[in-house]
């Protein structure tokens, strides 16, 4: 169908003197109905823009707005979003990512993922800030939106295929100025650990976004535009943008996410003592220097960032038959270290196979891995052992495709697998999210964060590695202060991430995106601001899961966690007491304003809306 002739409406609409307007945005959003194959086109919700900026932030205002409490995340009534900031598709460096974001069907909270490569900004220049999906297909189909044209097309003959596989068939198809963000098998087989792919090798990873879209029998979404980004003084925007950019893009700092990409964090938690073994039973691997970025990084045959990118991070690596485009540290530390592997070749292949598939690495190694000390122990004959990375790529396979036995419950996650076949103690997951490669007992902040963040366990949302073991500027093994140390963390990247910005330009600071901020909206906006903002952001979030029942009870850690002592590595003897954990949380409830059951007072919801 065509959507054009729905924007004289909308210019009417526009055209509102009450309707705030700020620059850089598109203020429209292209809502798509799936079950009626009808597309409309709306003004942004200016005033949310106002209060939460875009991507991360704004969606989640959205959210709240939009879905009522306890739907299901699998059902006609969730939405899938896909929001832009007002820096996408400007000359911003590291502002090319998009915010892929629903109700999640693996935690039950709200979950907005973030997905690098290009379409965000095709999404920004087709004219939107926003694209919404409701309601469902009847059979399997794909979107294309081409400007303000939107198309719904069959997608039978790519149904079942992987996720590389469509995307080349449909790229050769429509050209290389569309942008593709597609499902494996394992969005199609509704897997809470189905992700959704694009540009081949970037991922909106987790919480189970891919079954959202999968649900909704959407194989792949078409996008192309042609349009611009309007900013104020062009010419003036331009050229300061370009002096942050070597100023502090390109700082020294941030060197090394060309040089080497997040490999250079295999080596920080090698020697910091919080590189997970064997599915967090320990820390540390004598034999890394195996799989590190001196193994790896010789088999590089390419470079790449996303679109604005000023680091590109991506590396192409092809070792024998194995290629993809990383892997990144999480994807190396999972089917490395905590698979019991050293051989890098099986790290890529693992990778790969997961793109293809369309699933999480994170989620589904933490999963895998569980299997493997499961079998070992004695508590369940998964049929996995230490270092069967090749049966790993083969369990991928078969769980992304559902097949009946143990990979029916394995493509659930590790929650759902450890309730029905024992071993939640050495589970690793808060809220049915897997953990990170980050081991708490090396960074008790870290076990914060994983249990606070909106979306389950998450390293995204309060990186506290940075702070107790990167830069040592506060004592890892002590609660003191943590509460502290994890809101700041988490309010910086909530204003971060809701400018739309990556999180490895490591230099930006809340001076900068208010400058920039500033520039290209026309709007006034001050570090202050970039505060107020990230608090809102973190409180909407919270609001949504305390909607959908979440409160203290589900802020948890791993029971391993807090009853173990770790035996290698800087961190050896090291536990998280209960205790020092429940301090820990009444301290972050205390600087959130929250109640001691860690539920938002009914007077900070209110100005939050």
């Amino acid at each position: 169908m065509n959507a054009k002739v729905l924007k004289d409406k909308y210019a009417q609409q526009a055209a509102d003197p009450k309707q705030t307007v700020m620059s850089a945005y598109q203020n429209a959003v292209l809502r798509i109905n799936l079950t009626k194959k009808e597309a409309t086109i709306e003004p942004l919700r200016m005033d949310f823009a106002e209060k939460y900026v875009g991507s991360k932030g704004l969606v989640i205002r959205y959210m709240y707005e939009e879905l009522k409490p306890g739907i299901d995340a699998l059902g006609p009534e969730n939405n899938l979003y896909l929001t832009t900031g007002p820096m996408s598709g400007t000359p911003i460096p590291c502002s090319g990512k998009l915010s892929v974001a629903a109700k999640s069907p693996a935690t039950g909270t709200m979950n907005d993922c973030s997905i690098g490569g290009h379409a965000g900004i095709r999404v920004k220049f087709a004219g939107y800030d926003m694209i919404v999906f409701e309601g469902q297909l009847s059979e399997p189909g794909y979107v294309v939106i081409d400007d303000d044209r939107v198309e719904f097309l069959s997608a039978k003959k790519y149904w079942g295929l992987g996720s590389h596989e469509a995307e080349a068939m449909l790229i050769d198809q429509y050209g290389r100025e569309f942008s593709c963000l597609s499902i494996g098998p394992a969005g199609e087989n509704l897997s809470n650990m189905a992700c959704i792919n694009s540009d081949y090798y970037r991922q909106a990873g987790r919480g189970g976004i891919g079954a959202v879209m999968g649900s909704k029998k959407m194989k792949a979404i078409m996008i192309r535009g042609t349009k611009g980004v309007k900013v104020p003084n062009i010419k003036e925007t331009t050229d300061r943008i370009l002096e942050i950019l070597h100023e502090s893009c390109l700082d020294e700092e941030n060197e090394f996410v060309f040089d080497v990409g997040t490999y250079a964090f295999l080596e920080g938690c090698q020697e910091g003592g919080i590189m997970p073994y064997k599915n967090f039973s320990d820390t540390t691997d004598s034999e890394w220097e195996k799989y590190n970025d001196s193994a790896v990084l010789p088999y590089r045959e390419g470079k790449r960032g996303c679109g604005s990118c000023g680091l590109g991070c991506g590396n192409f690596i092809k070792m024998g038959d194995a290629i993809c485009e990383g892997p990144e540290y999480e994807t190396t530390a999972v089917a490395g270290p905590n698979a019991g592997n050293t051989d890098p070749a099986k790290i890529v292949k693992f990778n790969q196979v997961c793109d293809n598939m369309g699933v999480d690495t994170i989620s589904t190694g933490d999963t895998l891995v569980w299997a493997m000390e499961m079998t070992e122990t004695g508590r369940y004959d998964f049929g996995i052992h230490w270092g069967e990375t090749d049966k790993m790529c083969e369990y991928v396979e078969r769980l992304a495709r559902r097949e009946e036995g143990i990979f029916t419950d394995l493509a659930n996650g590790v929650k759902y697998a450890a309730e029905k076949y024992g071993g939640f103690d050495i589970a690793k997951q808060v809220k049915g999210l897997e953990y990170p490669q980050y081991e708490p007992r090396g960074s008790w902040g870290m076990a914060m964060s994983y249990a606070v963040s909106d979306r389950g366990a998450c390293h995204m949302r309060a990186y506290a590695p940075n702070e107790e073991v990167f830069a040592a500027s506060v004592p890892p093994y002590t609660p003191e202060g943590k509460g502290q140390v994890v809101y700041n963390l988490g309010e910086f990247n909530a204003i971060k991430f809701s400018c739309c910005l990556c999180d490895l330009w490591g230099t930006v600071d809340y001076a900068i995106m208010a400058e920039l901020l500033t520039l290209i909206t026309g709007k006034e906006w001050t570090e202050d601001d970039m505060a107020t903002v990230g608090r809102r952001v973190l409180n909407i979030g919270r609001a949504f899961n305390q909607r959908e029942g979440f409160d203290r009870r589900h802020d948890t850690v791993p029971e391993r966690v807090v009853r173990d002592k770790l035996s290698n590595g800087p961190a050896a003897g090291q536990v998280i007491p209960p205790e020092a954990f429940e301090d820990m949380l009444d301290q972050y409830y205390e600087v959130m304003g929250w109640n001691k059951d860690g539920t938002l007072p009914y007077e900070l919801i209110r100005t939050l809306l």
